[in-house]
């Protein structure tokens, strides 16, 4: 069975164009792969956080993955920090990454522009991402679109690895959703959903409330031409706005423009917060059942247990190869 690696920052509310592009798609991997799951709150601190609200968010965000449909019984669900080794791991990475390879990646360009104070961890993350899929053997990371930059680097950086010291990591490669993979901002079709964005209308939280979700949807934007048709270069809001709902109704494209022929937006906006807020609803049940309970530390222990077994045994064979410390028998 191939083995599959895939972390997200607790870094703020988890959007619906994360559940598409992300936890809809480990649910449908969990049966077919050797999962692993990973809450990466060490890439979290390369922008400054508060302290509370990152322990509430690493916390809220476990409570999702599990009200989402992962099954803890099938994947190994845990946070990064609480395995020592992708720290560890991440540094002996630094050590065969290249600064120049560091400084053209578009995400640092991009976070780091305009600053006059930049901490090395921004620059510097990208390793510690190769460190989490490598110390796993993995052979697939599903990734949006705006990742496979650090994926291509962290393929380089096994191989170099691997030509210098010892051939001991397996290459992963890239898995891109066909669908999905990239859910647009509701304010701003040019530019994919994001958490972090600073308008709260250009995304939908998986724990917004059903008149929040409505709301938000209602005020997506669109075009003044009032027909419910897919043209993602001249409709691009509209056409977002389609995609989400043939994702989450299973109805194709063609048949929901079909539905809305001769009708307005207000219709289609209409009905499809409902398609979405019936779609969250079950999560947010689970997740308050889960997010405070002894059953969602008890998973995370055994999580954190799995992959601390796994993980050191990688990072043996890493220090074996660059010769740190006593050869381990």
């Amino acid at each position: 069975m191939q083995t599959i690696f895939s972390g997200i920052q607790p870094s703020g509310t988890i959007t619906l164009g994360n559940y598409i592009g992300a936890m809809r798609q480990f649910t449908e991997l969990q049966d077919e792969y050797n999962c692993y799951f990973c809450i990466v709150d060490q890439h979290a601190i390369t922008v400054p956080q508060d302290r509370l609200q990152l322990r509430k968010n690493i916390q809220s965000l476990a409570a999702l993955y599990i009200a989402s449909g992962i099954d803890p019984e099938k994947v190994t669900l845990f946070i990064q920090s609480e395995v020592p080794a992708h720290a560890q791991a991440g540094w002996m990475l630094q050590c065969v990454a290249y600064i120049g390879e560091l400084e053209r990646m578009t995400q640092f360009k991009d976070k780091s522009a305009g600053k006059e104070g930049v901490v090395a961890g921004l620059l510097t993350y990208p390793p510690l991402m190769a460190a989490d899929i490598l110390l796993y053997s993995t052979d697939l990371v599903p990734v949006g679109e705006d990742q496979k930059q650090h994926l291509e680097l962290t393929r380089d950086l096994a191989e170099r690895f691997n030509k210098k010291y010892n051939d001991i990591f397996t290459i992963p490669d890239v898995r891109i959703a066909k669908v999905g993979s990239r859910i647009m901002s509701l304010q701003d079709p040019l530019k994919k959903m994001s958490k972090s964005d600073p308008n709260s209308k250009a995304f939908i939280s998986l724990l917004d409330e059903p008149k929040q979700i409505e709301k938000k949807i209602k005020s997506a934007v669109t075009d003044s031409e009032g027909i419910v048709k897919y043209d993602k270069e001249n409709k691009p809001g509209v056409s977002n706005l389609l995609s989400i709902y043939s994702i989450l109704s299973g109805k194709s494209i063609a048949d929901i423009e079909k539905l809305y022929n001769g009708k307005g937006y207000g219709d289609f906006k209409s009905d499809l917060a409902q398609v979405v807020i019936d779609v969250i609803s079950p999560i947010q049940k689970k997740y308050h059942e889960l997010v405070d309970s002894p059953e969602l530390d008890e998973i995370l222990d055994h999580g954190a247990e799995k992959a601390n077994r796994v993980a050191s045994k990688m990072l043996g064979k890493m220090e074996n190869a660059m010769g740190l410390g006593r050869k381990r028998r």
